[in-house]
């Protein structure tokens, strides 16, 4: 399982009604594209939820890195992003960790981040238990994290270009009670063709 996100980002005064009639036209075409486990439409509105922001922002779990693929760049559909708004740096990270939570049949209304460095010294002498233990930590948070009642779904995932380690988590509740979060989202539509085939549990 690979998760991915690219963040588009927008004028101060862009009028994001823009993007909400865009993926209600169009949302709904990746509902049921074989190999991917979800697709969260999200945004950041200036001024709402705390926002200094606009921005376009989707993020994607992947069950199948070859429709992932030809998503990017074997004309699957990442062309009608490049054509309306540039090519946007397109980030991705290896699934550590996925859980279902209480609210999976509710549609997602909220969403949240948290991006950390995973720090070079993870373990004293610099050897891979001390990492292990980092991500075994932070794997059973998100476990705990995913019983809370709003929870839709949470993945843990890691990128070892940048060495940062992504939660990403929906939420049926309007807004994301994170309080670790570093970016909170409004979730405009969900295409989840592949849900039931996420993995469940680690990763390993």
């Amino acid at each position: 399982m690979y998760a991915k996100q690219y963040e588009i980002a927008l004028p101060a005064d862009y009028d994001m009604k823009i993007i909400r009639r865009r993926v209600a036209d169009g949302g709904h075409v990746l509902d049921d594209r074989v190999g991917l486990g979800l697709k969260a439409y999200v945004i950041r509105e200036r001024g709402v939820g705390g926002s200094p922001v606009n921005q376009y922002a989707p993020f994607y779990l992947w069950n199948d890195t070859g429709a992932m693929a030809h998503f990017l760049v074997g004309g699957g559909g990442f062309q009608n992003i490049i054509r309306d708004f540039g090519r946007p740096v397109t980030r991705h990270w290896t699934a550590i960790a996925c859980y279902a939570g209480p609210a999976r049949s509710a549609p997602p209304k909220a969403a949240s981040r948290r991006l950390t460095a995973v720090p070079s010294d993870a373990a004293p002498d610099g050897t891979g238990p001390g990492l292990s233990a980092l991500i075994e930590r932070e794997a059973e948070q998100l476990q705990r994290l995913s019983r809370h009642d709003g929870v839709h779904t949470a993945a843990l995932a890691v990128d070892p270009h940048h060495w940062q380690l992504l939660r990403f988590v929906l939420w049926a509740d309007t807004y994301a009670p994170d309080r670790d979060a570093t970016e909170r989202y409004e979730v405009l539509h969900l295409s989840a063709p592949g849900l039931g085939d996420l993995r469940e549990g680690r990763g390993w």
